[in-house]
């Protein structure tokens, strides 16, 4: 039985009136064969690749980046050329942003495009990073912005489209007269001066960045609504509107109010159309069971309709060679996850095919910036099928050839947890620390090795506190360390810690640790916002 079938087969089981002839005629028109595969390749990473990643910099690529994390002198330079700037921000080890270095950074088109901006490159981990990154709002990696020459912000370009709708955003935003935000003001008023290329902005602007700056973060899936009715009717309006479910989706029921029988048909179009589909990928794979839970109730009409539409178009999409290794294993995570909505349990000739798919991918992938991007999507797509053993067997074997091996040590850990099995899960939460570099990154690793003892290990005073005291020791050498990222995983860790202790039973080892804090406040200048920000991680007080 192909995946096909077994699909079939599963969703009949959870939804009343929806005839399996019907699913499977449906599915079927996916693609013949189920997956089209890429040819197998030697999987083992060339050495000259390995290489390159471990500098971080896609050095080879021929982008004349500034790394010397002089923006001011970035902007003086951009001003001077009457050039705009676009701002990357990123990290050695983050699967995104690996995923960008492999399938946009390194195109000619790209490359090309970049002699006519100022490329900088700014790394989480390199000096005063931090502080730079609260400066432009810039928190989750990889986030792109593109500056006029003056300075003010373009627009910030999303991570998560494919490489060629990519560089048509970053045509559009380079050649447009407004700003993301000037168009955003016109459009709301209903002004005729919104053209088709600034609706093309604002329909792929990153709206999912916490840290946007163009409207309030409660107020996003409004405006995307109320921009989605304003748009002149086509792939911009569909786009806005999808999008707008999808964060109305991860909002408290009772918000965005919508005629949801309306926006089920309109999402059905959506995915029937494979163009549209395709341009809106990110959100199909990203969000499929959310868009489900939100549309629609369990073991409906309505749910099993809305269930088809995606395994078809899902199906298309992990069958679309054109489109990268990563966006067809989300594609493939997207059909395991439906796989196993509503408590349904996958055949197992539909797990042999995910493992299938999965393999000969993998197999396949050999340039050192796409493995971290496609290792990370397949495992995620095991785990979300279930197969954890798949899952630890890939991970384990990346660990040997990997750029940043923590990042798979941190997700054999999050397995680990899953099967309930505390003490490796512990383990690996405590090697992913050890083996971090970075200070930045080591900060973020202490405080979820920190975070998983606390929860899996809380009688182990004497072990919490010797991690707690690594990190902050640490800390206390790290040059503006409570800014952005840094600052937001110590709360973490803080408000872990206060919870640990909150009846008093780690006294003696919480009072160590606020002890060995408060040097550190104590050493910073009083004048210096970072002081603040130190004194209150073991405080109740708000950050």
């Amino acid at each position: 039985m192909k995946i096909q079938s077994a699909l079939s087969a599963s969703t009949a089981r959870t939804l009343p009136g929806v005839l399996v002839t019907s699913i499977a005629g449906l599915v079927l028109c996916a693609a013949n064969p189920v997956f089209a595969v890429d040819k197998p390749a030697i999987s083992a990473v060339s050495a000259a690749s390995s290489v390159a990643a471990s500098t971080g910099h896609n050095d080879a690529g021929g982008i004349d980046w500034r790394k010397d994390n002089d923006v001011d002198a970035a902007f003086a330079q951009a001003k001077a050329s009457k050039k705009p700037m676009f701002l990357y921000w990123g990290a050695v080890w983050c699967p995104p942003c690996n995923q960008v270095k492999a399938t946009i950074f390194n195109r000619q088109d790209f490359i090309d495009r970049s002699r006519h901006f100022i490329p900088v490159y700014l790394d989480g981990d390199t000096p005063s990073a931090q502080k730079l990154a609260a400066r432009f709002k810039v928190r989750g990696y990889p986030t792109m912005i593109l500056f006029k020459p003056d300075g003010s912000e373009i627009t910030r370009l999303p991570g998560e489209v494919d490489a060629e709708r990519y560089l048509q955003v970053l045509v559009s935003a380079m050649n447009s007269s407004l700003s993301v935000q000037d168009s955003l003001k016109l459009a709301l008023a209903g002004s005729k001066k919104v053209n088709a290329e600034d609706w093309s902005l604002l329909a792929d602007y990153s709206w999912d960045d916490p840290e946007q700056k163009l409207v309030n973060n409660k107020e996003v899936a409004s405006t995307l609504f109320r921009l989605a009715e304003l748009c002149p009717a086509g792939p911009n309006a569909t786009r806005l509107y999808l999008k707008a479910l999808s964060v109305s989706a991860t909002t408290p029921p009772g918000q965005n109010g919508i005629d949801k029988t309306v926006a089920v048909e309109k999402v059905i179009k959506a995915l029937g159309d494979s163009h549209l589909a395709r341009d809106n990928m990110d959100i199909v794979t990203g969000s499929p069971a959310e868009l489900l839970d939100y549309l629609s109730a369990p073991k409906t009409d309505t749910r099993g309709k809305l269930i088809v539409a995606l395994n078809a178009a899902l199906l298309k999409l992990a069958d679309d060679t054109t489109l990268s290794k990563t966006d067809r294993l989300g594609a493939v995570n997207g059909l395991a996850t439906l796989a196993k909505l509503d408590n349904a349990k996958p055949e197992s000739s539909f797990l042999k095919d995910i493992q299938k798919r999965v393999t000969q991918i993998e197999q396949a992938t050999t340039d050192a910036y796409e493995r971290q991007s496609v290792v990370n999507a397949a495992a995620h797509a095991y785990g979300s099928a279930g197969m954890l053993d798949e899952s630890d067997n890939l991970l384990r074997a990346e660990l040997k050839r990997s750029h940043s091996p923590y990042y798979f040590m941190s997700s054999l850990a999050s397995n680990a947890k899953k099967r309930g099995d505390k003490a490796a899960a512990v383990n690996w939460y405590e090697q992913a620390y050890n083996a971090a570099k970075g200070p930045a990154t080591r900060l973020q690793w202490g405080s979820s090795y920190v975070s998983g003892l606390t929860e899996l290990a809380p009688s182990e005073d004497a072990r919490i506190e010797k991690a707690v005291q690594s990190v902050l020791a640490e800390i206390g050498t790290t040059e503006n360390a409570f800014y952005e990222r840094n600052r937001a995983y110590l709360d973490r860790m803080g408000k872990k810690l206060l919870e640990w202790n909150k009846d008093g039973k780690h006294q003696a080892s919480f009072q160590k640790i606020r002890t060995q804090l408060d040097g550190i406040c104590a050493k910073l200048p009083a004048n210096d916002p970072q002081r603040a920000a130190c004194q209150a991680v073991l405080s109740n007080a708000k950050s």
